[in-house]
């Protein structure tokens, strides 16, 4: 096995178990590694860390799978992780009764670069990184072992996967898929899951938690749910009681999903929700100009920064549409404001919007931190992992 050998000092974060080590880390390789193929870690002194996947086209060198010298990298330690992570999920109180659950979660799951939502009897993996690539049978497999699913089906087309010199995945990785739609229900609501051609794995698991903390809060209120998607927070409001919904996307077709959802809901009133197909920068502004007022609104933004480097021009947009939607709030209304950039901190983001709601004139107070549920855990040695995060605030 070839041993990837570390500058000196920069050991201390790897001795911390934070599963990433970045190329200017690296002093030197000795021996060969292919992409994706196991390397032992060493101090530049000598010392053994651990063995981690070698990702030569990445500026993050390696990701670490153990710490431990006494278990080997094979088909029974992906089998072991696996399962291990599957069974957290099912003794987690949480999460019960739940059709769509992430079983792993990357790094905070010690798989890194392994995402995998069980939607039914269909699983849904996703390999972002070399060392998963490299492992795909043996982790497409402990999936179907742990799970006993139907099927795993492969969405590895993220862009991601070219930092790594991977090229897109999709398709049946194991088992046969079901007939016609798929289908799972979130807290009562009946959803229309498109694994094959829709964001990410099919589903925005994570917003599980806020979704359903949106329909205890949208009681005979007049709701804006902007970046809507396929309608989850709209239906989830609508359960709620919500007045009326006015749900935008740019996407015709996530839009002819969130009609379907709708219907597959009957005890909801549909004449209660509106969909608008548009720009929501545009949007927004044309609201104001037409003198819409809500009081609850939802922004839910697709990813501005992938990275720090990404921050600054993010943090405009985050700003621009924090502006319009608190602009277009009655006084005392609610606006629920997501970031799910990785590039974006906590402590920015809420800087971001007290700017913004600073530029509106409106006083604002914060009357809920948000997040990812709890299939998303954030392993304590990788802060990285707290990609979503949001604020439920309140103006007047």
């Amino acid at each position: 096995m070839a041993q990837l050998i570390l500058k000196d000092g920069k050991e201390r974060s790897v001795m911390r178990r934070h599963p990433w080590i970045f190329a200017g880390s690296v002093d030197r390789l000795e021996g060969r590694a292919r992409r994706g193929d196991t390397v032992e870690v060493l101090t530049a002194g000598g010392g053994w860390l651990g063995r981690a996947a070698y990702s030569p086209d990445s500026s993050i060198r390696a990701r670490m799978w153990n710490f431990d010298p006494a278990e080997s990298i094979d088909h029974g330690f992906f089998k072991r992780r696996v399962a291990a992570s599957v069974a957290r999920r099912k003794a987690h109180p949480l999460l019960a009764g739940q059709d769509g659950v992430r079983l792993i979660h990357g790094e905070s799951d010690g798989l890194p670069g392994v995402i995998a939502d069980r939607f039914g009897d269909v699983v849904v993996v996703q390999l972002t990184s070399a060392g998963a690539d490299k492992w795909r049978d043996a982790i497409v497999g402990a999936l179907a072992l742990a799970t006993g699913c139907k099927a795993v089906y492969e969405r590895s087309d993220s862009d991601v996967r070219g930092m790594e010199g991977l090229e897109p995945q999709t398709g049946l990785a194991h088992g046969a898929l079901p007939a016609g739609p798929l289908t799972i229900d979130e807290n009562g609501i009946r959803m229309e899951v498109d694994y094959v051609g829709g964001h990410k794995t099919g589903f925005y698991l994570d917003q599980r938690d806020n979704r359903l903390l949106t329909r205890t809060l949208a009681a005979g209120r007049s709701v804006l749910n902007c970046f809507c998607y396929t309608g989850g927070f709209s239906l989830q409001a609508l359960a709620g009681g919500a007045a009326s919904t006015l749900s935008i996307d740019s996407s015709g077709p996530a839009l002819d999903t969130a009609r379907r959802n709708l219907a597959l809901n009957p005890q909801l009133d549909a004449s209660r929700a509106e969909w608008m197909q548009a720009d929501v920068f545009d949007a927004l502004r044309e609201l104001r100009t037409a003198g819409r007022k809500f009081d609850l609104i939802i922004l839910d933004p697709p990813k501005f920064a992938p990275s720090a480097a990404h921050a600054q021009r993010a943090s405009r947009a985050y700003k621009d549409i924090n502006l319009q939607g608190l602009r277009l709030l009655n006084p005392g209304g609610l606006l629920m404001t997501y970031s799910c950039s990785g590039g974006i901190g906590g402590e920015l983001f809420q800087s971001i919007v007290a700017g913004a709601a600073s530029d509106a004139g409106v006083d604002a107070r914060i009357i809920h931190r948000l997040s990812a549920a709890a299939d998303h855990p954030i392993g304590l040695a990788v802060p990285e992992g707290e990609y979503l995060k949001g604020l439920a605030c309140q103006i007047g």
